[in-house]
């Protein structure tokens, strides 16, 4: 590089170079002799040094060591350049070196220890087996513990790091691809298993009773391993001849423990790595050791997905390799068959959840988005990806049954799984990652996947993969550009290619034949994979700029349909509304431009039948989805202005005017529910938003009906009476869901002068309109109004004078009537009358000194006759979410039994909502803050379920699904994982057996 240009001071000389502290860089450099601060050639070994103070720092300790080293460095250029370039990296191995002079003669060329083609350099344990001809082998280690030294284990290690000093060599100085050096490390760390093994049984008795054969799993097994990280193994053993098998099992457990205790003890000379066992049948739990048999039986019976998927990388790397080849050709012809089990799309898709949570939950604060093998665009997004589409379609391609990632990647890309493009860009990806974790490693020899955040940490990763102008800069934006090319995987894995089987698209990309396109999408959670396909070719077939956005749209949104808990649905409910809209300039042009609208349809389409009927019939209705802005609550008041405004513009066309109305319910409809679905709106806001929404809708179609009753009027002439509608049931309670109808009770007042009997026919002509404008049919979810709560029931007048309800509920009201009228709220009509009749009521539903003994005991004979006989026939108990033990009648009973007792005494207990009630009942020493929370808890579970309920199937329910599949899809609607649905069912059990013991306690206890 020479001298450049000259400075004052040596110092500013060596800082130009690229030194940190030049003043010190000087003295160290004077240190290693007079002349040296003017060796050009040293100075330019040590500027290209990724970190130059780091790598003189280690030769200035090496030299004050072993003076005599510096000699042989400038006798010997390549050897110094070499050792400077690991020094540079490597602080740990120049540690090594200090402790170890001799080994520097390790880094000389050919023919220097080991080196290529220098003793001891025949294949080790592993085998090279395409890491390169000249890939070092590493039989030595176990020649060398075997060769009679009192301290093997420190001798094991000494030899292990002097062969990855030469292996590091080869990497920093470029001699070796990334594949040379991950099947390096793989095949030294075999020979290290293999020495362990023989230091094992040096030290166990009976050891030649048990053939022991160590499988190397995850990146050991794949010849693909890093400098430091656990090495997964398994180990299966078969007694020698003539030996009683459960002996033989006994000593082939200690010789495993003494191997993983060999690897990973601290000595003198420090540890290795830690030997993990984990992935053996049962994990930790199961024996340490099994025999073949014993493998393969439970492979056969119990395995995961998850555990063929780990096999994919099973290979002998140590003890009787014999046993390890008969291992891994058996456990191989089961892992190919692993996608035609059932359960392999759960399987998938836990897999999936437990990478990204264990991603989430193990990273420090502030480190998730720095994790290179863990974080989003990491290197275990690429190999899990791999590794599926391997699964899915190895088992009828032999050609993609390879242990390693990049060969795996390959494989795909040449059978036309993988579009050539991405396959080169994904294993760019994924050799950029892990060359930087290689240089992560390397510093201290410490396992870590974390990029730093210092400045001069950065700068070393960057000069050390050659960067020169800007190397921390550079480093970071060539890295965040990797990850997020690696983050569109699946995509770019999974999705795009399907698009080849059923379009015409460029030659370039890859193209699955339609029997692989379906196992394809069948193992991404498609149940109809046929279907999926003909929906994708009815979308992306042609040349209209219509299908060319559709083909840039489908690969992302296939993704988040698989992601959704019915992919199918999702599919075929997004072509659907794609249908309705044709050409629409602004909805693909939305999808494509806007991924957070498209991210949440997709997601809304494929978890139930509710949001995509309202949106077939209103598909405009997409555009709202486009922020959280535009799904929060509106406001009940503009929305009765917007209704009034409706039903004013269409005057005395009765029909239109609530047709109108019935189609801005179904928008607010639409929006809640994808507020609820999205998280954004928590139940009890969904019960009030849904209660509201009836009141606009029923003022609106009071409004008119009484347009057109007054229309039939002679001359027009006004209504001879006033009428108001009083809400009942969960509507007066504010706790509507998706499928309530809306209970009512109507009441009027004649005006001054007017005839009763005119009045009252008036009021039930009214009446009859309201229910019978509502009831039209319609593509709007309808809104059933039930009046049997009234005064007699059916049998009732529909229609009573405030005088009428004055005389009944004073002369012949029962219990049950008193407490339902604890819901009771004026929601249309005449305010002033509603007023006067919630005054009406009051003294009955809050009686003075609370409710009597005697109505005590009738309402809790009627709350066990309404248990035992209202229940559907066949329905269990303990998953009716209405009548059910803890379900919403315990509830909201026990919490009308305390009002009925003391809010005449209590103006706080006055509400018609079950939750508000509980609350005051705490607020007031009424109610154990503990049993409170236990009922509100079993309420707010119920009533989430019987909302979820209806917008999974698109019609209500009372019951906890007994159907496996729908039981799954409205369990994913509360939020729970796919495989989580009897997690579901466990939760509601547990929370209502608890409610209903506070039940027992406080409403059938005195």
């Amino acid at each position: 590089m020479g001298a450049g240009p000259r400075f004052r001071t040596t110092a500013g000389r060596l800082a130009a170079l690229g030194f940190a502290d030049g003043a010190r860089a000087e003295r160290l450099l004077r240190g290693l002799g007079p002349e040296a601060a003017d060796d050009l050639e040293l100075l330019d070994d040590l500027a290209t040094a990724a970190d130059p103070d780091l790598a003189l720092t280690s030769l200035s300790r090496l030299t004050d060591r072993e003076p005599g080293i510096s000699a042989a460095l400038r006798a010997d250029p390549g050897l110094r350049r070499r050792l400077l370039r690991v020094f540079g990296l490597s602080a740990a191995l120049a540690e090594h070196v200090v402790r170890h002079p001799a080994d520097v003669g390790r880094l000389g060329g050919p023919g220097s220890p080991g080196s290529p083609g220098s003793a001891g350099g025949a294949g080790g344990a592993g085998g090279a087996g395409g890491a390169g001809s000249t890939a070092p082998s590493y039989e030595e280690l176990p020649r060398a513990v075997q060769a009679g030294h009192e301290h093997p284990l420190d001798v094991l290690r000494v030899a292990y790091r002097g062969r990855l000093l030469r292996l590091a060599a080869r990497d920093v100085m470029g001699e070796a691809s990334l594949i040379e050096v991950t099947a390096g490390l793989a095949d030294l760390a075999a020979a290290a298993l293999e020495a362990a093994l023989a230091i094992a049984r040096a030290e166990t008795e009976d050891a030649g009773d048990v053939r022991l054969a160590v499988i190397g799993m995850g990146k050991c097994g794949a010849r693909e391993l890093n400098y430091i990280s656990d090495v997964d193994v398994i180990f299966v053993a078969e007694p020698a001849e003539g030996v009683e098998e459960t002996h033989a099992l006994r000593v082939a457990t200690r010789l495993a423990q003494a191997v993983m205790w060999a690897c990973s003890a601290s000595t003198a000379e420090g540890s290795l790595w830690e030997v993990d066992a984990g992935l053996r049948p049962e994990g930790k739990i199961g024996p340490l050791v099994r025999t073949l048999d014993s493998h393969l039986a439970y492979y056969r019976r119990w395995a995961k997905t998850w555990e063929f998927q780990a096999l994919l990388k099973a290979r002998p790397v140590a003890g009787d390799l014999e046993l390890g080849h008969a291992y891994v050709a058996a456990v191989g012809e089961l892992v190919w068959q692993a996608s035609a089990r059932d359960g392999f799309v759960e399987d998938v898709q836990a897999m999936r959840r437990r990478v990204e949570a264990h991603a989430r939950t193990n990273a420090r604060a502030g480190e998730a988005d720095r994790q290179i093998k863990l974080g989003p665009g990491g290197l275990r997004d690429i190999e899990f990806a791999v590794q599926l589409l391997q699964l899915v379609h190895g088992r009828t391609d032999p050609r993609l049954r390879r242990r390693a990632t990049l060969p795996a990647l390959a494989a795909l890309s040449e059978g036309g799984y993988v579009a050539r493009d991405d396959a080169k860009a994904l294993a760019e990806a994924y050799t950029f990652l892990r060359r930087v974790e290689h240089l992560l490693q390397l510093h201290r020899l410490r396992r870590t996947h974390v990029v730093p955040d210092d400045e001069a940490d950065l700068r070393r990763l960057g000069r050390g993969l050659g960067m020169t102008a800007d190397p921390a800069g550079e480093f970071t934006e060539t890295w965040k550009r990797h990850a997020r090319q690696a983050r569109r995987l699946h995509e770019k894995l999974f999705y795009r290619p399907l698009l080849q089987a059923v379009a015409r698209l460029p030659e370039t990309q890859a193209r699955l034949s339609p029997e692989a396109a379906a196992a394809r999408l069948e193992a991404l959670g498609y149940a109809d994979p046929e279907g999926a396909l003909r929906h994708i070719a009815a979308l992306t077939g042609g040349v209209s700029r219509r299908a060319a956005i559709q083909r840039t749209l489908l690969p992302v949104m296939l993704g988040w349909f698989a992601d959704a808990p019915d992919p199918d649905a999702g599919l075929l409910g997004f072509r659907q509304i794609s249908d309705k809209l044709g050409s629409t300039p602004w909805y693909l042009r939305l999808l494509r431009d806007e991924t957070a609208v498209a991210e949440r349809l997709a997601h809304l389409l494929g978890t139930g039948r509710y949001v995509t009927g309202l949106l077939l019939h209103a598909p405009e209705a997409v555009a709202m989805l486009g922020s959280p802005a535009e799904l929060a609550v509106r406001p009940a008041a503009a929305l009765a202005a917007e209704a009034a405004a409706a039903v004013g513009r269409h005057g005395a066309h009765a029909e239109s005017a609530v047709a109108a109305v019935r189609a801005l319910r179904r928008r607010e409809l639409l929006r809640t529910a994808c507020a609820d679905l999205s998280g954004l709106i928590d139940v009890e806001e969904v019960g009030r938003v849904l209660s509201s929404l009836a009141d606009v809708t029923i003022q609106a179609a009071l409004d008119a009906a009484l347009n057109a009753v007054r229309d039939k009027m002679p001359g027009g002439a006004d209504l001879p009476t006033r009428i108001a509608v009083i809400a009942m049931g969960r509507l007066g309670g504010m706790e509507c869901s998706y499928g309530s109808d809306a209970d009512v009770m109507f009441v009027h007042e004649p005006r001054p002068g007017a005839s009763e009997r005119e009045a009252a026919q008036a009021a039930h002509a009214v009446a009859e309109e309201l229910r019978r404008l509502l009831a039209l049919p319609a593509p709007d979810p309808p809104l059933h109004v039930d009046a049997d709560l009234r005064p007699e029931g059916r049998q009732g007048p529909l229609v009573r004078t405030l005088a009428s309800y004055r005389a009944y509920y004073s002369r012949w009201s029962s219990h049950w009537e008193a407490q339902a009228l604890l819901r009771a709220r004026f929601c249309a009509g005449d305010d002033v009358l509603g007023r006067d009749f919630v005054g009406l009521v009051d003294p009955l539903r809050f009686p003075v000194g609370g409710v009597s003994p005697e109505a005590v005991r009738e309402i809790r004979k009627l709350k066990a006759r309404m248990e035992a006989e209202r229940l559907p026939r066949g329905a269990d108990p303990a998953l009716h979410t209405k009548l059910g033990r803890g379900g919403l009648a315990d509830v909201e009973w026990t919490a009308q039994l305390i009002q009925l007792r003391h809010a005449a005494a209590v103006p706080e207990l006055r509400t018609t909502r079950t939750l508000e009630a509980l609350r005051a009942a705490v607020r007031e020493g009424l109610l154990d803050p503990a049993d409170e929370a236990e009922l509100a808890r079993a309420w707010r579970l119920a009533s989430r379920i019987r909302d979820a309920i209806m917008l999974v199937r698109g019609r209500a329910g009372d019951g906890v699904p007994t159907l496996v599949k729908e039981r799954t899809l409205v369990a994913r609607a509360l939020g729970y994982p796919p495989d989580g649905s009897e997690d579901f069912v466990d939760d509601y059990r547990r929370v209502t057996r608890r409610a209903r013991a506070v039940v027992e306690r406080v409403f059938y206890e005195d």
